[in-house]
């Protein structure tokens, strides 16, 4: 008995559907998360020591002095 592979072929892809509005759903929280998190991420990255409740103030680099050019 001999099965015809073209209409199981056509009959895959007529069955599947995209969920539109779940795809874009999702695509939306996960843009917010992830923009969310990078603004926290490049927050974090200050100096934590501008804070209020920390009595030690950020620490300056040290200055080195250049000698006089001659001419």
């Amino acid at each position: 008995m001999a099965v015809p592979t073209e209409s199981y072929e056509y009959l895959d892809q007529s069955a599947f559907n995209y969920d539109y509005d779940t795809l874009r759903t999702t695509g939306v929280i996960l843009g917010v998360v992830m923009f969310v998190a990078g603004i926290l991420i490049a927050l974090s990255k200050k100096c934590k020591c501008k804070s209020k409740s920390s009595p030690v103030e950020c620490p300056q680099p040290p200055k080195t002095e250049v000698p006089p050019q001659t001419v």
